[in-house]
This record gives C-alpha cells, structure tokens and sequence, in this order.
C-alpha cells in the first residue's frame, strides 16, 4: 500500500519529529498552512493503512510511525524496479549512473559502497 503525496509528506514530519501531536504536525507546514481537519483526516487514513497510529493523552492524540523510513523507500525503490526495469537492479543501477548527474566523486563514493556490499556478501 501506498502513501498519497500529502500522506507523504506528513509521514516525512512524523519520521523527522518521531512522536507528534497535532499541533506540533502543524506547526512543521509551511504557511499556508493545511486546515486541521485536513491533517487530522490524513492521518486517520495513513493509520488506516498501518503507516502510523497514536497514544491518547486526555483529550489529545500523540502520533508515531509505525513503518521506517528506510523501509518505505525501499519497497517503493524495489517497485519501481520490478515495474519499470523488468525487475533487474542491473539495468536500473545501468540507468541511474548514466541518467543522473553524478559527479566524478559521487561515482566513486557509488563504487566504494559497492565494493563495501560485496565484502560483506562475500563473508
């Protein structure tokens, strides 16, 4: 399941503050700022999904993720490989490193993470 773009970017507050009440949430938008009834129905929709939830503390609602980041962007990075590199990280690594601008030194940094991955992959 996925996160609607607003869902998102609620998502990237709560990852960033860890726990949030709602005004705390607010207070993270820039002005304008969304309507409260606004936020507060993406986050019952995002809770719905099972990306977040929250703890009651007398009548106000403190909310956390309940999925990584890290996580997140790795199922959708995995998607976007199996739906449009024919689920090869080859052709979509091929793509990234030609279609991006990399620098000379982020291509060599790219390859000292790769030499690091297969290390490890080797032990």
């Amino acid at each position: 399941m996925q996160l609607t773009k607003a869902e998102e970017q609620i998502m990237e507050y709560l990852w960033q503050l860890d726990k949030a009440f709602l005004k705390d949430l607010l207070d993270c938008f820039p002005e304008p700022k969304p309507a409260t009834t606004t936020v507060v129905t993406l986050l019952k929709r995002m809770q719905e999904k099972g990306f977040a939830d929250h703890k009651v503390y007398g009548n106000s609602r403190q909310y956390f993720p309940k999925v990584k980041k890290t996580d997140y962007f790795a199922k959708h990075v995995n998607g976007m490989i199996r739906n449009y590199f024919n689920d090869s990280a080859l052709q979509f690594a091929s793509f990234f490193t030609k279609s991006t601008k990399l620098t000379t030194k982020e291509l060599e940094e790219l390859r000292n993470l790769i030499d690091q991955e297969i290390e490890k992959k080797k032990k």
